[in-house]
């Protein structure tokens, strides 16, 4: 299976020359960030130039980002990577898979769509677009306890102040 996935975060510029460090989302850091590999960021191909690990940060060079004022630009910006997606376990989904889902309550009332996916240090959080607006909601089975990406939706317990305000006790 040839797909796009996500392989990474880019984070704040290190040094004047153009580099970024950057946090990985994959399990194969060396071939994704080896000099050469391309990768895509916002829609635009970037090749690698160079690729070192200094105090336990990955530190990427990309081919045309010369400075630190170009490397500032890519700050918080995904990187993805075309070729075999990596295998996952059976509670694992990558994040092109619920991009786009459904999300729905238990009874099957519609709540929204996915539209992203932030990874945090704690868990993951799905970025859902409902009609109240833009809501986060913590990826863990508690909160959304059946994903079914062949039917297009996943469910999620609505708890209260979740994806609605909750009103002051005042």
């Amino acid at each position: 299976m040839d797909d796009r996935v996500i392989v990474g975060t880019i984070g704040r510029p290190h040094g004047l020359r153009g580099q970024v460090t950057l946090r990985p989302r994959t399990d194969s850091v060396e071939e994704r960030f080896a000099p050469g590999a391309q990768v895509e960021v916002d829609g635009r191909i970037l090749t690698v130039s160079s690729q070192s690990w200094q105090q336990g940060r990955l530190v990427v060079g990309f081919a045309g980002v010369p400075d630190r004022t170009a490397a500032e630009a890519l700050r918080g910006r995904e990187v993805w990577a075309h070729g075999p997606a990596e295998v996952v376990e059976a509670d694992e989904f990558h994040d092109t898979t619920l991009i786009g889902l459904a999300a729905v309550d238990p009874e099957g009332a519609s709540l929204g769509e996915v539209v992203g996916v932030e990874h945090n240090p704690a868990h993951d959080l799905l970025v859902l677009r409902t009609p109240a607006g833009r809501r986060l909601v913590p990826f863990v089975t508690a909160l959304v306890p059946e994903v079914d990406p062949a039917a297009g939706r996943l469910v999620i317990v609505p708890i209260p102040g979740l994806l609605d305000e909750v009103p002051d006790a005042d």
